[in-house]
């Protein structure tokens, strides 16, 4: 039987939006396969980092504030730097998700971040995968990727709205996404076996 591929979600909400779209990309990883673990980096400890370092892949999510990921996921991502010096997650997979209250917000920002960190860990970024939804007139604000967004699946919340209020849609992309990181991490997983590295 082919190994699972372990995926870990290294995730900051600040309001509760990004708590549900991180359950939304474990339950994708899950559905497709994967052993998927969320760790919630502003309260991490060391059982957590040993997840983080044990995973074929990681999946970094933040919510977007003021045109970057929070400042406890910025405070996670430097205390990355003894594994960034010794290449404990090179050649891991990478991707990431995050949620504004604006329709751009600069989510884009976010997202690039979360793939300049990847790639200072040597690790191998996922984009989403999908074309853009809601881009003509046939289509609608509940099509996956209703934002346009490549790097990674992003999420409007209005900011007055709870948790409970993330759009369907931006939750079926994070969805996506999980499956899409496990689908990609098994071939990686399977390969290596095959070959032996």
């Amino acid at each position: 039987m082919a190994q699972k591929p372990n995926i870990a979600i290294a995730y900051h909400s600040g309001f509760g939006h990004t708590d549900v779209l991180a359950e939304a990309v474990r339950a994708g990883a899950a559905e497709a396969g994967a052993e998927a673990t969320l760790v919630r980096v502003d309260t991490i400890n060391e059982e957590q980092w040993q997840t983080l370092d044990a995973a074929d892949a990681i999946i970094f999510g933040s919510p977007t504030y003021m045109g970057s990921a929070s400042g406890a996921f910025h405070a996670f991502a430097e205390s990355t730097s003894k594994r960034w010096l010794t290449r404990a997650w090179q050649d891991k997979l990478g991707a990431g998700f995050t949620n504004a209250a604006c329709k751009a917000g600069d989510k884009h920002s976010t997202l690039a971040y979360f793939a300049t960190l990847a790639a200072q860990h040597g690790m191998n970024w996922l984009n989403l995968g999908l074309l853009p939804g809601w881009h003509t007139s046939s289509e609608s604000e509940n099509d996956l990727n209703r934002l346009g967004y490549f790097n990674g699946a992003a999420a409007s919340t209005l900011a007055d709205l709870p948790a409970d209020g993330v759009h369907k849609a931006d939750i079926a992309t994070a969805e996506h996404l999980g499956a899409r990181v496990a689908q990609h991490t098994a071939i990686v997983v399977a390969g290596r076996a095959a070959l032996g590295v």
